[in-house]
């Protein structure tokens, strides 16, 4: 059999992995997968760099600004498997949330409500708020980001943004090092069921079926004989994730704490009603997507303006090798509609 080292972060959206291995996915293709557990997006990221993993659980940007040399050397990466879309959302403490008021529900009343309670804070000289997130490269920095800014928050400013491993944040609401936090289930749910915080924003009220994960390697990898079976098995296991009748099955494996080590009635929730692993083409790489982060990261001055966006997005994002591996399984999608416009009706592409 071939051998693979696959890494994941302790996520619900590490899923595909975790079930390509337990329901045998990954044998019926005829690969040896090891998978490994890892401590943050930044030994990702260097892991596969070196080749210490062949293929990883991955940030949907990750590939596009290790490519593109953003934060470090340049990282020739592909993605060529969305692993999920939406299961991200912020989550404000106890104190900051009793701070607001009470009648703030839509996502830009929050935002306002947020906004306000800032500007009143650096009226008094009181301290900025502070923000955790998962990486600098992330679905979860650039939605806070754009969230907060359209509410007329000054990023550079008004808040401070600090960086933390996923599981780690909800340790930094309970010691109240941070005031909010963006991450991916189930971490939001551990929050709130442990009567730490709020959930302000979902990703999913963001941009319905935004982008958050993908499988990502590096460049050479598209060329590895062990690519195809690799997506082959891994489509499968998410058609299979996304069963209705799976979830309480799927949320006791995840459970196990060589996974993602949180209570099964923390991360079931999620499944099914937040996170979308294989329908409506969900597995496919939008081109759509990479677009917007490329914008956002020359909106945070992540990458420069003479960066050739369409290049650096046909090089990583490979929908070519994912709609393969559907067709090859029979579970491709009869068609792909384009992205939809965020929370506040703007078009996917607006920087």
């Amino acid at each position: 059999m071939n051998s693979l080292t696959l890494g994941f972060i302790p996520l619900t959206d590490c899923a595909p992995l975790v079930v390509a291995e337990a329901k045998g996915f990954f044998a019926d293709e005829g690969l040896d997968v090891t998978l490994s557990r890892e401590a943050s997006w930044a030994t990702i990221r260097d892991k596969v760099t070196v080749g210490a993993l062949d293929a990883a659980h991955m940030l949907a940007p990750m590939a596009l600004a290790a490519t593109a040399g953003a934060g470090g050397p340049v990282a020739p990466m592909i993605a060529p498997l969305a692993l999920a879309v939406n299961g991200a959302g912020v989550t404000l403490s106890n104190r900051l949330s009793q701070a607001l008021p009470m009648g703030a529900q839509s996502l830009q009343e929050i935002a306002g409500a947020l906004a306000a309670f800032i500007d009143q804070r650096r009226a008094g000289g009181e301290p900025p708020l502070t923000f955790a997130v998962v990486f600098p490269y992330s679905m979860h920095n650039y939605a806070l980001r754009y969230w907060l800014a359209e509410a007329g928050v000054d990023l550079d400013r008004d808040v401070r943004l600090v960086v933390t491993p996923p599981p780690r944040m909800v340790e930094q609401l309970r010691t109240g090092q941070v005031d909010g936090v963006c991450v991916g289930a189930p971490w939001n749910a551990v929050a709130t069921r442990g009567g730490l915080g709020r959930v302000a924003l979902r990703t999913s009220q963001f941009w319905p079926a935004g982008p958050d994960k993908v499988l990502g390697a590096g460049a050479h990898f598209a060329e590895d004989d062990r690519l195809p079976p690799l997506l082959r098995a891994l489509v499968q296991a998410q058609a299979w994730c996304d069963v209705a009748e799976h979830r309480d099955e799927l949320a006791s494996l995840l459970a196990q704490p060589n996974y993602v080590g949180a209570a099964a009635e923390a991360i079931a929730p999620a499944i099914g009603d937040e996170l979308i692993f294989h329908r409506d083409g969900a597995g496919v790489p939008r081109l759509e997507h990479a677009r917007w982060f490329l914008a956002q990261m020359r909106r945070w001055k992540q990458i420069g303006a003479e960066l050739d966006a369409d290049a650096l997005i046909a090089r990583v994002y490979r929908p070519d090798l994912a709609l393969a591996a559907l067709q090859a399984t029979g579970l491709g999608p009869e068609a792909l509609t384009p992205p939809g416009p965020l929370f506040d009706g703007k078009s996917f592409d607006a920087g």
